[in-house]
């Protein structure tokens, strides 16, 4: 593996007090909040990190944004498995991405890792040099890097690319099979259920499953993030799930892309959930320019703002943001309706796409639907709608989130509720229109929508709901409550103590790292 990265001045001695490798789940909302870490930690100007991506997504990045990270930050590429054809426009599935994790990549990190430490064994017996502490932060996601790391006797720790509240939820998996409240595939257990009590056992079970999330938030077991895609789908996921947070388990700190009063506050049942003698830093948001606002007063300031967008795929993305900023351009203040369900998967059933096409065009505004241009995604669309509606609505296959959310035109957000998506409407000030599909994103809708009150619930995709609802958010009283909320919560978490706040953990992390190694 080669990061082409040259020496970093910490010491004085050419070499970084501190070296971090950084491992991802790769996944583009994953890559990106662990990229924005990096920079951060480059910016202290006596870190080295360098991200550790599998090919295919290192291909897409530096397609992106050049040879390197920038901003101080090394890329370097491990051999995947996955043919270049694999991902195409898109990713590979589930299962191709778990079998690199499990069988390709740890061999190419288990060598880097042995030679660095090597490396750092030399220096410390040269006389007048000191040697660089090395450190590998793991997503969660990724656990495979966390034995690896253990058997080369270098520390770990973890990031959680999400917020806290559903790092508590996951956290709790253990102890929920423990009390018999699921079932080794993480369904609910409904104990003695063919009897007349059936009711209130169910209603037991539910609260005492429900009690890690806050009672404000009106969630049910319906909503636990594992609850993905058919019972087999259901089984394989959460097997993923128990070897995930057993490695997990082991690590003494869990780095979080979250703010502090991001959650309602944590009731007794919530807290136990986290293990015990974990150190959770909360580091969010994470954000390209807010890491680049955390480190001005840095006088060894590395950091340049870093491009933000969120499917970094195509050869053809500058003319894609010309298209769709022109087009935005041409729009009335406040007026337009963006539309975008994420990256990754195909979110969501063809039947829902032809209900949010047309609920779509009957609200009479103009909207921006970001649309992967591939039958999986598009299947459902009326014919030639993408022809018809191009003049007053625009479907694109990649937009420049980040761009679209700042423009003046854009009204309000339907969104997945992923929580990169979050976090970037919040920053921008839009009002959501909340629509999630799977895994996380119920528990960030019920923050949005419930614990916040930045947007509003989207119960279905038929056209008569979009109708209301992008009505209700784009205007009246419900659109003004919306954006007095916003306007407060963009305040609290986008700038002053949430800022000082994340600056003092990233800080209190490399204190941490720095001079300590693993025996």
């Amino acid at each position: 593996m080669g990061t082409g990265r040259k020496p970093v001045d910490g010491d004085g001695d050419g070499a970084a007090s501190a070296v971090v490798f950084l491992v991802p789940f790769p996944a583009q909302g994953h890559v990106t909040p662990m990229l924005h870490l990096a920079r951060a930690l480059a910016a202290r100007g006596d870190v080295a990190p360098t991200v550790v991506l599998p090919d295919f997504i290192h291909r897409r990045v530096v397609r992106a944004g050049g040879n390197g990270g920038g901003g101080g930050v090394a890329l370097a590429s491990f051999p995947s498995g996955i043919p270049d054809g694999d991902d195409g426009d898109g990713a590979p599935g589930f299962a191709s991405i778990l079998h690199a994790m499990e069988n390709r990549m740890p061999a190419h990190l288990e060598r880097v890792l042995m030679l660095m430490r090597d490396d750092d064994d030399d220096r410390l017996a040269t006389a007048g040099r000191r040697a660089a502490c090395l450190t590998v932060v793991v997503d969660v996601l990724a656990s495979w890097a966390v034995p690896v790391a253990a058997r080369c006797g270098v520390a770990a720790v973890g990031f959680w690319p999400a917020m806290l509240a559903s790092y508590r939820v996951v956290a709790a998996i253990p102890e929920l099979i423990d009390r018999g409240l699921v079932s080794e595939y993480g369904i609910p257990i409904l104990v003695n259920g063919f009897n007349k009590n059936q009711g209130q056992v169910k209603a037991n079970l539910q609260a005492e499953i429900i009690s890690l999330f806050p009672e404000e938030l009106e969630l049910s077991t319906t909503d636990l993030p594992w609850l993905v895609g058919d019972a087999a789908t259901q089984k394989s996921r959460f097997a993923f799930w128990l070897r995930t947070m057993e490695r997990v388990k082991t690590l003494r700190c869990i780095l979080v892309n979250s703010f502090p009063g991001e959650a309602i506050a944590a009731g007794a049942d919530q807290q136990q959930a986290l293990p015990q003698d974990q150190q959770i830093l909360q580091v969010g948001p994470l954000l390209a320019t807010i890491v680049t606002d955390r480190a001005k007063d840095n006088s060894n300031l590395r950091c340049s703002p870093m491009k933000t967008t969120k499917n970094d795929t195509s050869t053809c993305q500058a003319d894609d943001r010309t298209s769709c900023m022109e087009w935005l351009d041409q729009q009335l203040p406040g007026s337009v309706a963006y539309v975008s369900f994420g990256t990754w998967v195909a979110p969501i059933a063809p039947g829902e796409i032809t209900e949010l096409a047309v609920g779509l065009e009957a609200t009479g505004r103009p909207f921006l639907w970001v649309l992967k241009d591939d039958p999986s995604w598009r299947a459902g669309l009326p014919a030639g709608y993408t022809d018809q509606y191009f003049g007053r609505g625009k479907i694109v296959a990649w937009a420049p989130q980040e761009d679209v959310l700042a423009h003046g035109a854009v009204g309000c957000y339907l969104t997945h509720c992923g929580w990169n998506s979050t976090l970037e409407a919040i920053r921008h000030g839009v009002r959501m229109l909340c629509y999630p599909v799977a895994g996380d994103q119920f528990i960030n809708c019920a923050y949005i929508v419930r614990a916040w009150g930045v947007g509003i619930r989207l119960r279905s995709a038929d056209r008569g709901e979009v109708v209301d609802c992008v009505g209700r958010i784009m205007e009246g009283e419900d659109g003004r409550r919306l954006r007095e909320k916003l306007d407060e919560l963009r305040e609290r978490v986008m700038a002053g103590e949430a800022l000082c706040v994340a600056k003092r953990n990233i800080e209190e992390f490399i204190r941490g790292i720095s001079g300590q190694r693993l025996q």
